[in-house]
């Protein structure tokens, strides 16, 4: 087989380290990659859809897995299957259930999927006006694809307004906020299930927590995520139970409805409160940095379980009973102003812990880094502070200018 991985993060050195030791694969691709896929096959520097396209037929690429929301957004599942390429993700219909954050509240709405009150805007004015009536914390949130930072918890009515501005008139993630939910603020903690879905069924994997702030104790601003665990201990049985009631049997029932069935990963970010479990977004893809530790304790072989999904076939999941932390480290002034080009230097003495790397690339014999997330530490173990004890460990000799990480990863 030759296998393709669109996208150059995290979670893609996550499915080439998962894939590199199935003996019926001869080689993989990456589109673009980074400097743990250069090592395990070869990066394309190619991102359009087209170019991507061609590269699989000319390549005959067998089975095509796509990691990031843009390129599913833009329809690229769409284009393979029209050339007959087996790829494994949402059509475009589907994915705007990620790319459009209105029409996923509007979605879950209409099924009744258990979610928070929120009102969607598209004038600014309006949304100006409503927020004067609303008691606070509120969230505001860019409907469109913001990189993972394009969600706010706002204190205050000011903080509010600032955030619409920002959003709706200055643009700061273009046209991802012209238009804004804004939704009632849930007091609880946050859990991450990604299914497997070949079609008609959806089949979780284990929960995880993600940990989105910058700061340590979860302060400073959103990131696409410092780090996770897995299987999130706060998330009980009982919470399990009320997400496929509430939310996941809702969710098939309205993507049968919509004609939305498709054969791909789907991402429910959850709140859980005291009065149970609520969705509060879609995406349609493997999370990162939770697939780091989901990869680490999948025992299924990856392509048998793509592979069944693709032919509508039912899954049955197995995961060991280890515990699985994942640390991000990254660039000085992550999320937002970063420099980058920096060697990564005390690699070989990291002995306990997967090194996977993100925002980094290979440079003649250097390492350097090339991103806001540049690596992910991964380790498992028979408990949390186990595998805590291991990516800590590894975390001190590994250096590079205006690196940093959170402190508390793992430690719910």
């Amino acid at each position: 087989m030759k296998i393709l991985i669109v996208g150059d993060g995290g979670r893609e050195s996550a499915l080439a380290m998962k894939l590199k030791d199935d003996p019926r694969i001869t080689k993989m691709y990456f589109a673009n990659g980074n400097a743990t896929t250069d090592v395990l096959g070869k990066n394309i520097y190619q991102t359009e859809i087209i170019q991507l396209r061609d590269y699989a037929i000319k390549e005959q690429i067998d089975l095509t897995i796509v990691g990031p929301e843009a390129p599913l957004v833009g329809g690229i599942v769409d284009e393979f299957n029209n050339h007959g390429l087996r790829v494994f993700g949402p059509k475009a219909r589907a994915a705007r259930l990620e790319g459009s954050k209105a029409f996923s509240k509007k979605f879950m709405q209409t099924y009744d999927i258990k979610t928070a009150k929120a009102v969607v805007f598209d004038s600014y004015p309006e949304a100006s006006e409503y927020l004067k009536t609303q008691d606070y914390p509120l969230v505001v949130k860019a409907s469109g694809l913001a990189g993972g930072k394009g969600v706010v918890i706002c204190e205050d009515h000011e903080e509010a307004e600032a955030t619409i501005y920002d959003f709706m008139i200055r643009r700061i993630y273009g046209d991802a906020g012209i238009q804004v939910v804004v939704e009632e603020y849930l007091q609880g903690f946050e859990a991450s299930i990604i299914a497997f879905s070949n079609g008609e069924k959806l089949f979780p994997c284990i929960p995880v927590k993600d940990y989105k702030k910058v700061g340590n104790g979860d302060r400073g601003a959103n990131t696409g995520g410092m780090g996770s665990a897995a299987p999130s201990p706060q998330f009980r049985a009982d919470h399990m139970d009320d997400f496929q009631k509430n939310i996941l049997e809702p969710t098939i029932r309205g993507l049968k409805a919509e004609n939305l069935q498709f054969k791909g990963f789907i991402f429910f970010g959850l709140m859980v409160t005291k009065k149970g479990c609520y969705l509060l977004e879609y995406n349609m893809r493997l999370g990162d940095p939770e697939t780091q530790c989901i990869m680490a304790l999948l025992e299924n072989n990856l392509v048998d379980v793509i592979s069944n999904c693709l032919d509508g076939k039912d899954i049955d999941l197995k995961f060991n009973d280890e515990k699985a932390v994942c640390l991000v480290m990254c660039s000085g002034g992550y999320p937002r102003t970063i420099e980058t080009g920096f060697e990564i230097k005390g690699l070989d003495k990291a002995k306990n812990s997967q090194i996977l790397f993100a925002g980094a690339a290979l440079r003649g014999d250097k390492i350097v880094t090339t991103g806001g997330r540049v690596l992910n530490l991964v380790a498992t173990g028979a408990t949390f502070d186990e595998a805590r004890k291991k990516v800590y460990a590894d975390a001190l000799p590994i250096q590079f200018d205006y690196g940093f990480y959170r402190e508390d990863i793992g430690k719910f």
